[in-house]
C-alpha cells in the first residue's frame, strides 16, 4: 500500500508541476519573420521565408524556457521568384505534399539567453527526418527582447542530411534558418 501512495504523490506532483507553468507565449504573426537562406555555387543568396508558422515560448516552473515552432510547407515562398517557390515546396526541397511542417522543439534553456545572447539545442524535423541542432540566439538590442526588438537567431543545417540533396551541383549544402521573433498575447511588464 505505501509503494501506491508513493506512485499516486509522484503522479500528483508531475500533474500539478504541469499546471504551474505558464501559458506559452505566441510568436506574434504580423511582426515575426522566419526564413531562410541558401547559396548557390556561383555565389547567389537566395532568400526565403515562411509565411505561415505557429509557436511560441513556455516558461517552464524552474524559470527555463522552452520553444516550439511549426512552419507550413505549403505557403513557403521566394518573394518575387514564383518558380523557385514551386520549386522549395517541391519534392526536391521541403516536399510540402508529404511533409507539410518544418518544426523545431528547443531542449530547455536559461532565460536571460534571449538577453545575453547564446546556443539554443533542439530537435529540428524536416521531411519527416528529425535531427539535433543548435539555433545561436544574438545578444539583445533592448532590454525587453520579443517586444521592443526583435529575438534573433540563426541555425545552419546541411540539407543533405534531411533528405534534401538534390541540385547537389548547384546549391550549396548548407541552409540557414533565420528567425526574427515578436512575442504577442503576453502582459507587458
Amino acid at each position: 500500500m505505501r509503494w501506491l501512495q508513493g506512485g499516486w504523490l509522484l503522479t500528483w506532483l508531475a500533474v500539478a508541476g504541469t499546471a504551474w507553468a505558464a501559458p506559452p507565449l505566441q510568436f506574434d504573426a504580423v511582426h515575426t519573420r522566419l526564413g531562410f537562406e541558401i547559396r548557390t555555387r556561383f555565389g547567389q543568396r537566395i532568400e526565403g521565408e515562411f509565411p505561415r508558422f505557429e509557436g511560441g515560448v513556455t516558461v517552464l516552473p524552474d524559470g527555463r524556457h522552452q520553444v516550439r515552432l511549426q512552419m507550413f510547407t505549403q505557403y513557403v515562398q521566394i518573394p518575387g521568384k514564383p518558380r523557385y517557390s514551386g520549386w522549395v515546396r517541391g519534392e526536391e526541397f521541403f516536399d510540402a505534399q508529404r511533409h507539410p511542417l518544418v518544426a523545431f522543439e528547443s531542449e530547455p534553456y536559461a532565460a536571460d539567453i534571449a538577453v545575453h545572447g547564446g546556443d539554443v539545442q533542439g530537435l529540428l524535423t524536416i521531411r519527416g527526418i528529425s535531427r539535433r541542432e543548435t539555433l545561436h540566439v544574438e545578444a539583445a538590442e533592448c532590454a525587453r527582447p520579443g517586444y521592443d526588438c526583435d529575438l534573433v537567431s540563426r541555425g545552419t543545417v546541411q540539407r543533405g542530411r534531411y533528405g534534401m540533396d538534390s541540385w547537389q551541383l548547384a546549391l550549396s549544402d548548407r541552409v540557414t534558418f533565420i528567425l526574427r521573433a515578436r512575442l504577442a498575447g503576453a502582459s507587458q511588464p
